[in-house]
């Protein structure tokens, strides 16, 4: 285990599988103690939980779900009674359904945008009350189709982009109370999920037809970065993680 992140404490949403599991154990590996948030599979949280104690982290599973505003304060009251405080904030769960403009309806409309988008600015905002006086760093998990726009996709990637947007927003806005504010934005990288609706063949093939296929820790060691020292100078940014120029 190594110590950038030594004495910190994050929450991160949507960490029982895929990218937030990783991102959840990568934290842990660097020192933090973690609060693995999950909206359904307590098994699954539970076992991400038992992988970081194994390895000698901290870890603890609480069950919330980020599109409904009343679970998010009780989501940081739980984690500030486990930790104590909160330093780190990642804002990666998030929903993925591909309609093409013909099929898309409301209720699907804002399924997406009360998950990706009201729930980081809601879980957000609270952690801008819960960071103490040193300040705190927000990571956004956003998306490479907040750039790309790909077709039957198009009320994930607005969700996306308007992730985006917050980051750069909020960045400014929490500058003076030193909280910094960046966003992730990933290729295509094998997960449960890029499995599901058949993106990702097999996690081992170096390419699909969108592309190069990434490894959930590929997405983990940059948010270890991002909310780490190393990125003290640095808020506000989108970095495109796609494994080529886009």
């Amino acid at each position: 285990m190594n110590n950038k992140l030594e004495g910190k404490v994050a929450i991160v949403t949507g960490a029982s599988k895929g990218i937030g599991a990783a991102i959840a154990k990568a934290l842990a590996a660097q020192g933090a103690a973690v609060v693995v948030n999950y909206s359904s599979s307590r098994e699954a949280a539970e076992k991400v939980v038992a992988e970081i104690a194994s390895a000698g982290g901290k870890a603890v599973a609480i069950k919330a779900n980020v599109a409904k505003a009343e679970e998010i304060p009780q989501l940081f009251t739980a984690s500030e009674a486990a930790f104590g405080k909160l330093d780190i904030l990642v804002n990666n769960a998030g929903i993925y359904e591909a309609a093409p403009i013909g099929s898309i309806t409301a209720e699907s409309f804002h399924k997406h945008f009360d998950l990706n988008v009201l729930g980081v600015l809601l879980a957000s905002q609270e952690a801008t009350n819960r960071f103490g006086s040193e300040g705190g760093v927000i990571v956004n998990i956003s998306s490479v189709v907040a750039q790309l726009t790909p077709p039957g996709i198009a009320v994930y990637s607005a969700t996306k982009g308007a992730v985006d947007s917050l980051t750069r927003a909020f960045s400014r806005e929490l500058a003076s109370r030193k909280i910094r504010v960046n966003s992730v934005n990933p290729g295509l990288v094998a997960t449960e999920g890029t499995h599901a609706v058949g993106f990702v063949a097999d996690v081992e093939n170096p390419t699909s037809p969108l592309g190069p296929v990434g490894k959930v820790e590929d997405i983990s060691a940059i948010v270890v970065f991002l909310a780490s020292d190393d990125s003290r100078w640095i808020s506000g940014q989108t970095l495109t993680a796609t494994g080529q120029l886009l």
